[in-house]
């Protein structure tokens, strides 16, 4: 998971440097790091903190292609 949050952190600044497609391409590799740890999730703590990257991710989206 510490490897999500950084790549997270990548994009926002990506995002403030407003180097867009950067910060795409890096949120594509971010989604599919989601998606393995979703799949490999077992406890509820562990969904719960991953549904709140979800929920991040779907916003960096909307910042991102709404520019």
């Amino acid at each position: 998971m510490e490897n999500l949050k950084k790549t997270v952190q990548e994009i926002i600044d990506l995002i403030a440097a407003k180097q867009n497609k950067d910060a795409n391409n890096k949120l594509t590799e971010a989604s599919e790091q989601l998606d393995e740890l979703l799949d490999l999730a077992e406890e509820d703590e562990d969904l719960l903190e991953l549904s709140r990257y979800q929920v991040l991710l779907n916003q960096l989206f909307e910042k991102i292609n709404k520019e």
